[in-house]
């Protein structure tokens, strides 16, 4: 486990406006990534911030409002489908998801990392928050990305 999550009174509670879709994360939490893309900005209306987490970390105490978009062919997006606020995203094969820092309680809990796709960034604002930036996803979680599509395109083959 990496230095950088955070350890501190777990669990991590969280939810939608509406409160139909509630959920508890009994683990740590990585440092959060402010996503610039083109899809997290149209799914958030701004840029998207962003934690992670394992997923079999992820419970809910209520799922009601719970709904799933397929964004890409890697990956997903949770949402509540009653109140609209964006939760989740999660690439397809990966043991961890990512929560959108607004959907939890206690979002002061964990720090701040980097900005990612930067590139993709419309001119209309300004990063000025000292984080280190970059055009596309970080080194490692590309790395690791392109692994796991990897991985889903050999089991895709296999079948």
């Amino acid at each position: 486990m990496s230095q950088d999550t955070d350890t501190s009174q777990n669990p991590h509670h969280g939810g939608c406006f509406c409160g139909r879709v509630k959920f508890r994360i009994d683990g740590p939490l990585f440092p959060a990534l402010h996503c610039h893309c083109g899809q997290c900005r149209k799914m958030t209306g701004f840029h998207m911030a962003a934690t992670g987490a394992l997923g079999t970390d992820l419970t809910f105490e209520t799922d009601e409002g719970l709904s799933w978009f397929r964004s890409s062919d890697v990956a997903e997006r949770g949402f509540c489908g009653t109140c609209g606020s964006p939760l989740f995203w999660r690439a397809f094969g990966s043991k961890y998801i990512s929560v959108t820092m607004g959907a939890l309680d206690e979002p002061d809990r964990i720090e701040a990392k980097a900005h990612i796709y930067v590139a993709d960034k419309p001119n209309w604002y300004q990063l000025c928050d000292g984080l280190p930036q970059y055009d596309g996803d970080m080194p490692a979680v590309a790395a690791a990305r392109d692994e796991l599509a990897k991985k889903n395109a050999q089991a895709a083959s296999d079948n």
